[in-house]
């Protein structure tokens, strides 16, 4: 299990731009799990799973995203209980 899971919802120009990709590289530098993935309003969802310093510097990188995103907003949950997934997918 992960030592800390963070779920962020990202607003903006956040698809269409390879957001989703983007988040997934940066994640696996980091060698956090979770996932990032299209809303249906337009948003991205995020889960990130590691240690507590790699979750927050992907978090953080997450207000600004690839080139061409433009993130006008980014809420956090800290997830207490949590089952963290074993490897970091898009969908």
């Amino acid at each position: 299990m992960a030592d800390c899971c963070v779920r962020a919802w990202v607003t903006g120009k956040v698809q269409g731009v390879l957001f989703r990709r983007s988040t997934q590289h940066q994640a696996l530098q980091y060698r956090l799990t979770g996932y990032a993935k299209n809303l249906p309003d337009g948003r991205v969802e995020v889960l990130l799973c590691g240690g507590p310093e790699d979750v927050k510097t992907v978090s953080e990188w997450l207000w600004k995203g690839p080139d061409g995103a433009q993130v006008t907003h980014v809420e956090f949950n800290v997830l207490d209980q949590c089952h963290a997934p074993d490897h970091f997918a898009t969908y």
